[in-house]
């Protein structure tokens, strides 16, 4: 199939505003891609290779896109013969790899017409946001296959690839999902949090609610079979050897078969947590574990139930999942109660405060567990105000700061259009420690540069804290952030899991109606 098609699809997609509209073009399309290319076109959709990252600095891509020769008039280039391409600068290895990996990055912008190279440079940069996220993707692969979305969303949750869901839905029909289940060892996606702006907002939103202490912890996912234990990352990585506290905590637990899911965190002596980025400390490449573990010791903390004994609990109500939970592991479950009351709440949620953590969550009793989305089900409450967003850019720094890049361009997720629109800069509550961090991480992702300002993919989160929402004509989102600041880098979350433009203004509708 003609790479030409995708490419035209994707661009109509980015075109329009309705969700509808969306769902409708990427259907129709994805009927029409052969059944040994709906991977590749899936995943080009979405925004990333099947391969996913192949070796490709921004470096080296801007040295291919100055060598590449004019664009090709007319389309010839093949779905499949981009894939490969790109499979074999993902295999390119050793000595004078770099050159080699132009050189073939090169023949393939050669071959593309204007339209095909803009995409293929987007996809390659991570910039490529169309719209076409996995949340449109999924409702175009339950429209183009006949299937419910729910079980498009559940399949795609227990294999933690939509990819793979995508290609067995349309060549095998609804019945081929069966076979989507829930295993042990194989990870999936988190449920994720909306912001709310009050705890009376939240009680006012769920009514009874389940409401436990919002830890500032790294969240992990632990799989159990047996006496075998494997601990998961946010990011689905396995990061088992770097958490031995938490492998000994739960292998020693009754179930046979078991996955829960919840946070780990460093406390002091009182007992007070440490701030996040001392428990990210634990999670490096390279870890004198044991060294670490004495300086630093971790304490898992579980808030959810997903799969006990042979048995699903996905599709199971929070107030059971719960139920299951405190049942084979009441030590390790988070502080938490039931009430409907606003004033039971605020009581709470000072005594989550006292102790020294963000504030609390609220959750729906009757909520399923629905990975890998954010939804009206559980929301966060914090006495400080934070919104996790991605760094677009940054500019160098003067005085003390030069030679480090210093103040970072923020920007939420555009789920209407696509991509991240920006809410201000920062550079405070930056220390000299991330300040060299933030540096080496950023020129890693460079896709150009000016004078002043280095142009990054839209891959690293951070959690900035700030004052309020003002508008301002500056910005392409009409909003600013007033006082933002730097809390911290947020390596467990990836782009996807950025707070959206909607929340932002919800934030601001908010403070304007008081």
């Amino acid at each position: 199939m003609l790479f030409e098609h995708l490419v035209t699809v994707s661009n109509a997609v980015a075109n329009v505003r309705s969700r509808l509209d969306k769902t409708r073009q990427l259907a129709d399309y994805l009927q029409t891609v052969p059944p040994d290319e709906i991977e590749i076109a899936v995943a080009f959709l979405a925004g990333s290779p099947v391969q996913g990252r192949i070796g490709l600095g921004g470096s080296v891509i801007s040295q291919a896109m100055r060598a590449a020769p004019a664009a090709a008039e007319e389309a010839t280039l093949q779905l499949s013969e981009v894939d490969a391409v790109l499979s074999s600068i993902a295999r390119t290895e050793g000595a004078g790899s770099s050159r080699a990996r132009v050189t073939q990055l090169v023949s393939l912008l050669g071959r593309a017409t204007p339209d095909e190279r803009d995409f293929l440079i987007r996809l390659l940069f991570g910039e490529l946001r169309q719209g076409a996220l996995e949340g449109v993707l999924v409702d175009a692969i339950a429209r183009a296959s006949a299937s419910p979305v729910a079980t498009i969303r559940q399949a795609a949750m227990t294999s933690g690839s939509l990819v793979t869901v995508a290609q067995v839905a349309l060549t095998e029909g609804p019945a081929g999902l069966s076979r989507f289940v829930i295993q042990v060892f194989r990870p999936v996606q988190p449920m994720l949090a909306e912001s709310a702006e009050s705890v009376g907002g939240a009680m006012a939103d769920l009514g009874k609610a389940m409401l436990e202490f919002k830890l500032d912890g790294a969240r992990i996912q632990v799989h159990k079979q047996g006496r075998e234990v494997r601990v998961f990352s946010r990011n689905l990585r396995d990061v088992t050897a770097a958490v031995p506290e938490v492998v000994e905590a739960i292998e020693v637990l009754s179930p046979g078969d078991l996955i829960v899911d919840g946070e780990v965190l460093a406390l002091n002596q009182d007992g007070r947590p440490l701030p996040f980025q001392e428990t990210m400390r634990r999670f490096g490449r390279k870890l004198d574990v044991e060294r670490l573990r004495r300086e630093l010791p971790l304490t898992p903390v579980l808030f959810d139930c997903l799969y006990l004994d042979g048995e699903s609990l996905l599709d199971k109500p929070l107030a059971k999942r719960r139920e299951r939970l405190v049942g084979v592991a009441a030590h390790l479950v988070v502080p938490h109660i039931v009430t409907a009351l606003p004033s039971e709440a605020e009581a709470f949620m000072n005594e989550s405060i006292s102790r020294g953590h963000e504030g609390i969550m609220a959750k729906a009793l009757d909520a399923h567990y629905i990975a890998g989305r954010r939804g009206g089900s559980w929301l966060k409450i914090k006495v400080v105000r934070t919104l996790d967003l991605v760094v677009l850019a940054a500019e160098w720094g003067h005085g003390r700061r030069k030679g480090k890049l210093s103040n970072i361009h923020l920007g939420a997720r555009n789920t209407e259009s696509g991509g991240f629109v920006m809410l201000g800069k920062t550079f405070k509550g930056l220390t000299d420690e991330m300040l060299e961090w933030q540096t080496r991480a950023l020129l890693d992702l460079e896709t150009r540069r000016d004078d002043y300002t280095v142009y990054v993919r839209p891959e690293l989160v951070v959690e900035v804290a700030f004052n309020d929402v003002q508008e301002s004509p500056q910005y392409p989102g009409r909003l600013a952030l007033r006082f933002a600041r730097v809390k911290a880098y947020r390596q467990d979350k990836s782009a996807n899991e950025a707070d959206t433009l909607e929340s932002v203004r919800a934030i601001h509708r908010t403070a304007t109606n008081r």
